[in-house]
């Protein structure tokens, strides 16, 4: 089965704060809602920045709670909400990292996703902001393979090409995660730094052809 994609990008500050989850859920559904009028069947979702003096347990609390309250619609239009991890440590980019991102172990978010209780509720397991943030990529995909939905990657550090000058192991990645039985997409995200950044994206392509 080939997946197709829509992307709801969050609010910067997320879902830590009340009025932020109430601003959220309505985004949410619209985003569902738009995947499915162009033939889409997975949203990425995001847990949104901390916030001075929200503990973690009371954004964890927010989060799950914003999401039940839209998860039984994704189920009714046969949608997945794909939480996204990203990295808090790389601070020298947008795209690069995500200082202060409250979802930025992916433990945690497995966590949050096991908490929401619905099989609609999934992870976008990021190899890049994996690699930064836990490590041990292939031994978690493997740990995490019933909840993950979709995967991104990007070379690590610098998030550029899948070359040399980074450090995954991309080919003995890939055949891990089709040894878990995944069937979808891996969506390249890596920001290139090629002077032909066509033949960027085909020598990452065949990278991942295994």
């Amino acid at each position: 089965m080939l997946y197709r994609w829509w992307e709801v990008m969050a609010l910067p500050k997320g879902r830590l704060i009340q009025q932020i989850t109430s601003s959220s859920r309505p985004k949410l559904r619209e985003g569902i809602d738009l995947a499915v009028t162009v033939g889409c069947n997975k949203v990425i979702t995001f847990t949104g920045m901390r916030e001075p003096g929200i503990s973690d347990e009371a954004g964890a609390r927010n989060c799950v709670e914003s999401w039940k309250r839209v998860i039984g619609y994704a189920e009714q239009k046969k949608v997945l909400l794909c939480l996204e991890h990203l990295n808090s440590r790389d601070s020298t980019h947008p795209m690069k990292g995500h200082p202060g991102y409250f979802g930025d172990n992916v433990d945690f978010c497995v966590e949050l996703i096991k908490r929401v209780g619905s099989p609609n509720m999934k992870l976008l397991f990021d190899i890049y902001h994996v690699q930064i943030m836990n490590g041990d990529v292939i031994r978690r995909l493997r740990l995490y393979k019933d909840y993950i939905a979709h995967y991104h990657t990007a070379g690590v550090p610098g998030r550029g090409e899948l070359d040399e000058n980074q450090e995954i192991n991309y080919p003995a990645v890939m055949r891990a995660i089709l040894e878990t039985g995944y069937d979808g997409y891996v969506a390249q995200e890596f920001i290139p730094t090629w002077p032909d950044k066509v033949a960027a994206l085909r020598h990452a392509a065949k990278v991942c052809d295994v």
